[in-house]
């Protein structure tokens, strides 16, 4: 994600010319958008960054469940 917000960025100081941005090429910002495609397509999956973060969620479901039962009961 903060290649996302980095890309979207130097999109906008590129685009408004802001500062020494105002010289950077549009190349560049493109390798960075194939960059982030890159990563999230095929690298993150391939190294299991996304199972590990459903696998996170599913077990604070899981904790909720249990926790919610054994509170109520008597």
């Amino acid at each position: 994600m903060p290649l996302i917000l980095l890309i979207v960025a130097l999109v906008v100081l590129r685009y408004f010319e802001v500062w020494k941005f105002a010289e950077l090429s549009w190349w560049a910002i493109g390798a960075l958008m194939v960059l982030a495609f890159l990563w999230f397509e095929f690298l993150e999956p391939m190294l299991g960054f996304d199972k590990r973060k459903a696998h996170n969620e599913d077990e604070k479901r899981r904790k909720a469940r249990v926790k919610q039962n054994f509170d109520n009961k008597p």
